[in-house]
């Protein structure tokens, strides 16, 4: 049957931070004020009741915030609790929804409540019987780990569900957030549901627990049972060696004897003995034990005072560097000084002063396969040293270039410190090869980690963060390459002395193919020298139309492709070996040209057969390069007036364009160019292979070349490349890479190169034989640009007829 809902006037007891639940008999302490308080009101208000017991309203008190439901509570028993104080025993009875305050007797607090119904119907329906059920069974599992047998019965025997939910209030697990929820839950079947959750969860992580536990157990009884086992192994070890007559000698002796019989610098051999101190107070199962033994074998294993004697017969280096490689005199003459000087300081006894040795630091920059990483072995090979390669390419962690901190799992010294100890030398020919591909990121900069091992003023007490000793890199030879200079960062590159590769006359691939390639080719082919014999003239055809590069690995890999064919060809019975090779069988080998000069097509269908096209000289990471720039205007009735760039150009040449134009818009008249047509029409400038970056101000007078011979409709010679900045009056300013750009106008084949009149000095460097096949002009104003770069016009063409004739044409192009 329902219960009807009773209204009572009832002085609170608060409890702090605890809930009693209906059902429940607690002890409470009266020497807590409030506590009394509430007892003797409700004392005092039942004084001359016959039989009643006092009442008071328990509510929970969380954070100072008191519940919106408490529990009536009756005063059971007044006396001493087991420590003496005074106490009272009070039994919840049921819910009481809290009211409005209220007065009363005595000094407590009091509240209206009314009574909260919680009848369940009877019988109970499916699924609360099996909610209970479950309870039931879930609470007896937890008794029973506990070993509360006694307490198993008394739950058994519990019927209700409201008194079966909040009996989960004994359960000491219970946050009393949860106790409160429990509390403020009336509905009996949602309350029980609660109690059967908490239980669950709680009896899911003890499960989980005890499996921790029982495995933590097993690894420990593991360890002991491995450690015992140890131990008796070494007493019956002992026990041989004493019955054998050996000595009982431990790993740390054996480590102080090497480290005092190996030859050490004396601050190295101080840090040395120092962690044998350490390992001989360090436990077997101590991983610094292992730590310091790693650190130990490797300072042991390190060359300290061992160096290779080097080979001061100079002529001998210098003529294995000639055999080994061709061309290239600015390395060998660079490395043939340092030998030079090496030996005269060595017979002056001046090897070594303020502490440091006659090390030296070059990097050879250079498009690829110019043979910037094997002229490190012919180095080393000449000066008689021991030669590493360390490839930096794609590092950027910082770790690998000063070592790890020995607190790291697996650490290791740093690549330097690896290639000393693989070198068995202090003063081993080092190559740090592609220095300008090493990038940075959260784990630090290998870059600025370089500065000290590449600066000859510091890297005599060069320290790596695994070592933690000074390392002498002062008599090592470090070669650094790279492709880009720029790529470089600046205080890197001050330490190292610059050398430049910038590539090979179309003569000196004759010869490298001759001596190096063609044999190291045939060998890998599996061909004998006398089978296969190509002439001069094929190879010039191979290094000149075949390929067009400024290394020679392209050319390399032509000659395999070639030795390939000529092989398949034998085995299949379609050509007789021995055979000789020459210029027109090429073809009929490997196919046809991929690089015909421009100076070889015909006249019509050249690209600056028409008005608007100007012939530019670049460099890329891969050397010189020529390109072509392309100039149009476009109707002014359709077009919009402005100017328009194309062929992914970077800020500087957008720039240069923008001088180009402003200044023949100022100097048109002076020109006789109709630059009235630059105010209504639109100019675009387009730059073939447009997928391919570019950028720099080298392409101005090229510019202004193929505008002035858009305007004029007088065609740009054939045979002409040009080269320069353009300022806005005129002057050509000097530019970078001449060398590499004369090289590139050389191998396309062209015969006039512009070049400005401050980089006549540059000239110097450029092979005599590449000087010779071309005609070069420094100019110091765009006026001479345009007299040696522009046809004449046809007597019978007028500037006007000129212009229109090259704006209905095709779009023309020039690069610079």
């Amino acid at each position: 049957m329902a219960s009807t809902s009773v209204t009572l006037t009832l002085p609170v007891l608060p409890l702090d931070d605890e809930v009693v639940l209906p059902g429940m008999v607690v002890p409470l302490d009266l020497s807590d004020a409030e506590v009394r308080g509430a007892v003797e009101a409700a004392q005092a208000a039942q004084a001359g009741a016959a039989g009643d017991k006092p009442k008071v309203l328990l509510v929970p008190r969380v954070d100072g915030k008191y519940a919106a439901t408490g529990v009536l509570g009756t005063v059971e028993q007044v006396g001493r609790l087991s420590d003496g104080d005074p106490g009272a025993l009070i039994r919840g009875r049921g819910r009481v929804r809290i009211g409005a305050g209220t007065t009363g007797p005595g000094a407590a607090l009091w509240v209206e409540g009314e009574t909260v119904d919680e009848s369940v119907p009877d019988p109970l329906p499916g699924a609360v019987a099996e909610l209970v059920k479950e309870y039931k069974a879930l609470a007896t599992s937890w008794l029973k780990k506990r070993g509360a047998w006694q307490v198993v019965d008394r739950v058994q025997q519990i019927e209700g569900v409201g008194a079966l939910a909040d009996n989960s209030g004994y359960s000491p697990f219970l946050s009393v957030e949860q106790k409160v929820e429990l509390l403020e839950t009336a509905d009996p079947v949602a309350r029980l549901r609660l109690a059967v959750k908490a239980l669950s969860e709680h009896l899911a992580e003890q499960d989980v627990a005890e499996s921790i536990a029982k495995d933590v157990q097993d690894g420990v009884d593991k360890q002991q049972r491995e450690f015992l086992l140890k131990r008796q192994l070494d007493a019956v070890r002992k026990e041989l060696r004493e019955l054998s007559g050996e000595k009982d000698g431990e790993e740390s002796d054996d480590y102080r004897a090497r480290v005092e019989a190996a030859d050490l610098p004396e601050k190295v051999r101080e840090a040395a003995l120092k962690e044998v101190d350490k390992l001989e107070r360090s436990s077997d199962q101590s991983p610094e034990g292992s730590w310091i033994r790693t650190w130990l074998d490797t300072v042991l294993e390190l060359p300290w005072n061992e160096r290779t004697e080097d080979a001061y017969d100079i002529r001998g280096a210098r003529a294995v560097l000639d055999a080994e490689h061709a061309g290239l005199s600015d390395v060998k003459d660079r490395i043939t000084e340092y030998l030079a000087v090496r030996k005269r300081r060595s017979e002056r006894g001046m090897g070594v002063v303020g502490g440091r040795r006659g090390g030296a630091v070059l990097a050879l920059v250079g498009p690829p396969g110019v043979g910037k990483t094997s002229l490190g072995e012919s180095v080393a090979h000449a000066m008689g040293r021991e030669f590493v390669r360390v490839a930096l390419g794609g590092v950027r962690d910082e770790a690998e270039i000063r070592g790890h901190r020995r607190t790291y799992v697996g650490a290791l010294p740093g690549r330097i410190v690896r290639a000393i100890k693989e070198a068995g030398s202090m003063n081993p020919v080092v190559l740090l090869d592609e220095i300008d591909k090493v990038g940075s990121d959260f784990r630090g900069d290998p870059a600025a980690a370089l500065l000290e091992v590449l600066d000859p003023a510091q890297n005599h007490t060069f320290r790596d963060h695994y070592l933690e000793v000074e390392l002498d890199l002062s008599d090592v030879v470090f070669l650094a390459t790279a492709n880009v200079l720029e790529a470089i960062p600046e205080a890197l590159a001050d330490r190292m002395e610059l050398v430049r590769l910038d590539g090979y006359t179309e003569d000196e691939k004759v010869v490298i193919a001759r001596d190096h390639l063609l044999p190291r080719q045939l060998e890998r082919a599996g061909l004998a020298a006398e089978e296969v014999v190509l002439e001069e003239d094929a190879l010039r055809k191979l290094a000149g139309e075949y390929t067009r590069e400024a290394g020679v690995r392209t050319l390399e890999r032509s000659l395999a492709r070639l030795l390939r064919k000529v092989a398949s060809q034998h085995e299949l019975g379609e050509r007789e070996l021995p055979l000789r090779i020459g210029a027109d069988d090429l073809r009929v080998l490997i196919g046809r040209p991929h690089h015909v000069p421009e100076s070889a097509q015909d006249p019509a269908e050249r690209r600056t057969a028409v008005p608007g096209v100007a012939t530019g000289l670049a460099v890329t990471g891969a050397g010189g390069d020529v390109l072509f720039v392309e100039a149009s205007l476009a109707d002014p009735e359709t077009g919009a007036a402005g100017l328009t760039l194309t062929g992914q150009l970077g800020d500087v040449m957008k720039e240069s364009a923008q001088i180009a134009l402003s200044f023949l818009r100022s100097h048109g008249a002076e020109l006789e160019l109709p630059v009235a047509d630059l105010k209504d029409r639109g100019v675009h400038i387009h730059f073939p292979a447009g997928a391919v970056p570019k950028d720099g101000p080298s392409a101005g007078i090229t510019m202004t070349t193929a505008l002035a011979s858009l305007l004029s409709g007088r065609q740009v010679r054939t045979d002409v490349a040009m080269t320069g900045e353009v300022s806005l009056t005129g002057r050509v300013l000097p530019i970078g890479g001449v060398k590499q750009k004369l090289l590139a106008a050389h191998r396309a084949g062209l015969t006039t190169v512009i070049i400005p009149k401050r980089n006549e000095a540059d000239l110097d460097d450029v092979p005599a034989e590449v000087l010779a096949g071309l005609s070069v002009h420094p100019v110091t104003d765009v006026r001479q640009v345009l007299e040696l770069a522009l046809s004449p016009a046809a007597a019978e063409t007028t500037a006007d007829t000129a212009t229109d004739a090259a704006v209905d044409g095709v779009p023309v192009a020039a690069a610079a």
